[in-house]
């Protein structure tokens, strides 16, 4: 059983060290100490819902209605686009406002309705976190659930570790030159995977 777990374990964290919108948000968020808590907590509890829906045969679900998965995938990539360009916005304007020493600037109920719409409107994590992890999972037959606790264990991990690992960067983002080129990076992410999203057969 042990090993079982150690496999979940080393699939979902090869799978969510991939840049992404979601990413890139929490590690935003640990470098501005922003309501860090409220949203690792978010990104934690969708992982466990994904993961556990795949473990539990979602991921036939998803085979079984193409046309959902190509529904998300078209509106994963509009809103991709959008935070794109709001980020290279946000660099090309970027002021002292967004020094990570100040107070934050967004509120709570908004950094959690952006939590949810970066994690449940993005395609891969029902490609994914629920297919693969899903399918993966089914070879276990009766273990597959200490399968999905390993998966889960470690996207708790990362989320933890990037949200309040983050904030040993602080004294690097304290400039403003250094969020806009933060923001930069992530609006040119964004737009890449938004043109992936929208080219992708």
């Amino acid at each position: 059983m042990p090993s079982v777990f150690a496999a979940g374990f080393a699939l979902s964290i090869s799978l969510i060290l991939a840049i992404g919108a979601q990413n890139a948000f929490v590690l935003r968020q640990g470098l501005r100490r922003a309501h860090v808590g409220a949203v690792v907590l978010i990104c934690c509890l969708s992982e466990a819902v994904l993961i556990f829906a795949g473990v539990a045969g979602f991921g036939v679900v998803a085979e079984r209605a193409p046309w959902a998965l190509e529904a998300m995938r078209w509106g994963g990539a509009l809103f991709l686009l959008v935070y794109g360009l709001r980020s290279l916005h946000a660099a090309w304007t970027s002021t002292d406002a967004l020094e990570t020493g100040g107070a934050a600037t967004q509120s709570l109920s908004a950094a959690i309705g952006t939590a949810l719409i970066l994690t449940w409107a993005n395609p891969h994590v029902y490609l994914d976190t629920v297919g693969l992890i899903g399918a993966v999972a089914a070879t276990y037959g009766p273990a597959r659930w200490t399968f999905g606790a390993g998966a889960l264990a470690a996207s708790c991990v990362f989320f933890v570790t990037l949200g309040y690992g983050a904030r040993g960067l602080a004294p690097i983002f304290a400039r403003p030159r250094a969020w806009a080129v933060l923001d930069g990076i992530v609006g040119v992410t964004m737009l890449a995977l938004a043109a992936k999203l929208a080219l992708s057969p």
